[in-house]
């Protein structure tokens, strides 16, 4: 069973401002500067953000650790950061601004810009950041290459940031993230001017996490096709485009039109080989180490039903079907 943060009363350092949530900075029993972040009250938000982590864990992508915690009887997630000392977090939103004059404004105004293509040419290297660097006695503008996330175990076959991101894509494809908005996503600059991508964050609206049990339940066991689990995750949208102006794309078409670059396909090859080796045991392995104070019965079988329709949809998508044991 998951373990339960016990977030002491006096912790908070600091408020966060990024985000709608209540949240606050801490450090841990360990040194460790984390996040504690509430969850809305019967959202899912918490148990959402816990098994997405784990996924994630199980299919090798890189991703910011959560931990079930509670401070002052409000429910929510402790997250140590991954930002180093001296570094700071860039964000999509920031990032396609430097290179697009139009980007910019509120969410709403600069979502439909928020398309594959953009996100993928800064993954791949095709809009260099510069970052002030000194050079004698004056501090000039210098391109840098973007690295790897910080302490990823690169595989042979993913040999690029590209190919990293590809694997955040597939993550949002598997559990139905809606979420992956231009301030879902980033850059690490650190003190030496490395610049790095950031593992994957925040993944709480995912697994149909905001549904009320009588819905997941009618869902579950009806015969109407409209109605069923694999209608419902065939709607779920990313917040990504695939141009302006256009609708938002679902989270695997999102995944299809990236992964269709050349110098990702081995990474996507790799990425599907590891989620084809999971299985259903192991997705409900992890269900099963989420307390029941976090998570109902019918919570746990509609998100269970979700993956395993999900995973079924992506190797399909592939061109090969796995078959879950």
């Amino acid at each position: 069973m998951y373990t339960i943060i016990q977030v002491p009363d006096d912790a908070p350092e600091q408020p966060e401002q990024l985000g709608t949530k209540p949240k606050f900075w801490f450090w841990d029993a360990t040194g460790r500067h984390c996040l504690f972040k509430e969850g809305r009250p019967n959202t899912g938000e918490n148990w959402a953000e816990k098994v997405c982590c784990e996924l994630c864990e199980l299919l090798g992508v890189p991703h910011g650790h959560y931990e079930l915690a509670i401070w002052k009887h409000h429910r929510g997630v402790v997250s140590p950061t991954f930002v180093p000392r001296g570094g700071r977090l860039i964000l999509g939103n920031e990032l396609l601004a430097k290179f697009d004059p139009d980007y910019h404004g509120e969410r709403r105004v600069r979502a439909q810009k928020h398309t594959v293509s953009r996100v993928m040419a800064i993954m791949r290297g095709a809009m260099r950041f510069a970052v002030k660097v000194p050079r004698g006695v004056q501090t000039v503008l210098q391109p840098i290459p973007i690295e790897m996330p910080l302490g990823y175990s690169t595989p042979l076959e993913v040999r690029t940031v590209a190919g990293v991101f590809i694997g955040y894509l597939m993550l949002d494809a598997l559990v139905s993230n809606q979420d992956r908005h231009d301030e879902n996503w980033g850059l690490i600059l650190s003190s030496d001017n490395r610049l790095t991508l950031a593992p994957t964050f925040d993944h709480a609206s995912s697994l149909g996490r905001n549904e009320q049990d009588a819905e997941r339940s009618e869902r579950l066991n009806t015969h109407d096709q409209g109605r069923s689990v694999e209608r419902y995750v065939e709607r779920a949208r990313s917040a990504l485009y695939s141009k302006d102006g256009e609708k938002a794309l679902t989270t695997l078409a999102a995944f299809d039109e990236a992964a269709k670059l050349l110098e990702v396909r081995e990474a996507k090859r790799y990425w599907l080989g590891r989620l084809a080796a999971v299985s259903l045991a192991d997705f409900r392995g992890i269900f099963e180490n989420i307390p029941a104070s976090e998570m109902a019965e019918p919570a746990r079988e509609f998100a269970l039903k979700m993956l395993e329709i999900n995973r079924l949809r992506l190797l399909r998508s592939a061109g090969g079907v796995g078959t879950i044991t």
